[in-house]
């Protein structure tokens, strides 16, 4: 079988899941081509995402010639359904917050996409997030009869904005929809008709066991904690920072390692001077994996205390090294942190229960910390095998999927090209 994965950025750092997927895919016997909007705009990459970048069909990025030609020769052989999506493209832009401008771009970027699966072969198309790469694998869909699209939904962008995104018009044209966690699941049949509820399937993300294996034996001496993300609002760190600020007036002894990068290192960073925390609380900057999996294995702990999520792929990564969790009761997080079994959980923006359940880590027994590491390992490996899930995607594939050996057309130059977006600006 083969598919395309279309996704906005790929490969980036944060979003190394990603990569797990389509490779545990590979691994299950398809053939995946690898179509992006554009290459990620982080400064940092690893290997493992050179490696696959250099597989990575880019549309902004490039010669305008190609890019010209995918358009032309799209709307030449599909004229009628170039003017359907065409359509759809301007009833979703007219109410959509990106405005009809981008979604104008969305439209020349899904024309070279349908270019894109023709020459390859492809006859589904999987998206990941349900914002602007969603978008364009829905219109690339449109414009021919054979080809389908799904996607994997995480939240919690798509379930801040449903109407504005065309969340539901997506869900009834997918597919199948898969949301990463039950809660993201129950929050897609909110904007999802009755009848197509048996579209809707809960697809976990995954951990490899590559990720884990061959980890040294987990120490619990340490007083740091970690945490992991992209610093912006929604992952709380405004919020640990203050609880740190609590913790150093109670008098404790810690140390906080903040990996990740974003909007918000400029007020956090201000906030850890104002709170006199510059000793205590460093920001590491984005890490490689190799990086990551190191600081977690340092660490006491992992802290994430989002006020808004999926089920964070960085909460498994933890789990996976037997190291306990401090999060949050948001989204899917419950549906992995179990209370005094492998972790504490804190109501969202609640700095003193946080700084409570930091505190009450500090004060366990290294023993106890190895079980609750324990415990979580053995949660995230029966929940979030990547090789398992690969399967269960398999599977959700297998209809729409073409036959690996169906001949595809003549391929297009492999040419940089440049986009009609990228043009504009």
């Amino acid at each position: 079988m083969k598919i395309a994965y279309l996704i906005n950025q790929y490969p980036a750092i944060s979003h190394s899941f990603i990569r797990r997927e389509i490779q545990a895919l590979e691994r299950q016997g398809l053939s995946v081509a690898r179509y992006a909007i554009r290459p990620a705009g982080y400064g940092i990459s690893s290997a493992e995402d050179d490696e696959e970048a250099a597989q990575t069909r880019y549309i902004v990025s490039g010669r305008k010639g190609e890019i010209i030609y995918s358009l032309l020769a799209t709307v030449a052989r599909r004229p009628v359904a170039s003017l359907k999506a065409f359509g759809a493209t301007l009833k979703m832009g007219a109410r959509s917050e990106a405005g009809l401008v981008r979604h104008l771009f969305y439209w020349a970027e899904a024309l070279v996409v349908a270019h894109w699966c023709r020459a390859d072969g492809i006859t589904h198309l999987h998206a990941h997030f349900g914002t602007n790469s969603a978008t364009v694998a829905m219109l690339a869909a449109m414009l021919d009869e054979e080809r389908t699209f799904s996607v994997t939904v995480h939240g919690p962008e798509e379930f801040d904005k449903p109407g504005l995104i065309s969340l539901p018009e997506k869900i009834k044209s997918a597919a199948f929809v898969a949301g990463v966690s039950s809660f993201g699941v129950s929050q897609l049949r909110r904007h999802a008709d009755f009848d197509d509820w048996d579209k809707l399937a809960q697809v976990h993300c995954g951990i490899e066991r590559s990720f884990w294996e061959g980890a040294p034996a987990k120490q619990f001496g340490s007083k740091t904690f970690v945490s992991v993300g992209r610093l912006a609002e929604q992952k709380g760190q405004m919020t640990l920072v203050r609880a740190c600020g609590l913790l150093k007036e109670r008098g404790r002894t810690f140390s906080l390692r903040l990996v990740g990068d974003g909007e918000l290192r400029g007020p956090l960073e201000a906030a850890i001077t104002d709170l006199g925390l510059k000793d205590s609380v460093q920001i590491l900057g984005w890490k490689t994996p190799t990086q990551v999996r190191e600081e977690i294995l340092k660490a006491r702990a992992f802290v994430l205390p989002s006020y808004a999520e999926g089920l964070p792929v960085s909460i498994m990564e933890a789990f996976s090294l037997n190291t306990p969790v401090i999060s949050s009761y948001v989204a899917g997080i419950p549906e992995l942190v179990r209370p005094g079994e492998n972790g504490w959980l804190a109501p969202a923006a609640d700095e003193e229960a946080l700084a409570d359940a930091m505190a009450d880590c500090l004060d366990a027994s290294e023993q106890k910390l190895a079980e609750m590491g324990r415990a979580g390992k053995a949660r995230t490996l029966e929940r979030h095998d990547m090789d398992t899930i690969a399967a269960q995607l398999a599977r959700l594939f297998r209809p729409y999927a073409a036959p690996t050996d169906s001949a595809p057309e003549k391929p297009i130059p492999n040419a940089d090209q440049r986009s009609v977006e990228e043009e504009a600006a």
